[in-house]
């Protein structure tokens, strides 16, 4: 049995959930989802430029855990763009 998920620190509240090619329809397109954890991590330390250590106590987690996570965030922007996917962020 899996250990249960520890509640981790999320501040983004941005307005979008959806970056798209431009013009190319929605319906055309893949998706790519983003969680609300893998945004925090990307503004936490791409955004504001803080290093893993604090990005990681702000989030309320582990370094590790926070490298994880922003790994996971990192590739999945990366496939949107490469292969011209649309970026869903789950709220």
């Amino acid at each position: 049995m899996p250990r249960p998920r520890k509640c981790r620190r999320v501040r983004w509240r941005g307005g979008a959930t959806y970056f798209k090619p431009q013009g190319v329809p929605m319906r055309h397109l893949d998706e790519v989802n983003l969680t609300m954890e893998e945004i925090e991590a990307i503004r936490l330390k791409d955004f504001l430029g803080l290093d893993q250590d604090e990005a990681a106590k702000k989030m309320k987690t582990s370094q590790s855990t926070f490298q994880r996570i922003l790994t996971s965030a990192r590739q999945k922007i990366a496939e949107g763009i490469i292969k011209g996917k649309a970026l869903k962020i789950n709220k």
